[in-house]
């Protein structure tokens, strides 16, 4: 059974992108394009990751990691920040106070290497 990955990304076509390569890798992709579907989904489907960006309509990423937190199966919840927001003290802190996995610039990152460190943080 293929490992699932939730991918919540208001941008299409970088959702499109991580969506076609990681189904190409063998993953189950479910996606949700704001923070409100996102949490919902992540609380229903129970995926083995979330990829999460932190600028989403409804319910941004930082609210959402912190309600996630609070749900009995997503404190544990394994999940990848994966944002356009250079990470300034008071982002940071907020969103590690969460427990993220990673916390990645789009930008900054190649998608083999984000290929990579989804393979580790789901080992």
């Amino acid at each position: 059974m293929p490992q699932t990955i939730l991918v919540i990304e208001d941008e299409i076509a970088f959702q499109k992108l991580i969506h076609d390569q990681l189904v190409r890798d063998g993953y189950e992709v479910i996606q949700a394009e704001d923070g409100k579907k996102g949490l919902d989904v992540a609380k229903s489907a129970h995926p083995d990751l979330i990829l999460l960006d932190l600028k989403l309509p409804v319910m941004d990423g930082l609210e959402l990691l912190s309600k996630l937190r609070e749900d009995s199966w997503g404190k544990d919840a394994k999940v990848i920040v994966l944002t356009n927001l250079e990470p300034d003290k008071e982002i940071l802190a907020k969103v590690l106070a969460n427990k993220p996995a990673l916390y990645l610039v789009k930008s900054n990152i190649k998608l083999f290497e984000l290929k990579e460190k989804i393979l580790n943080v789901l080992l």
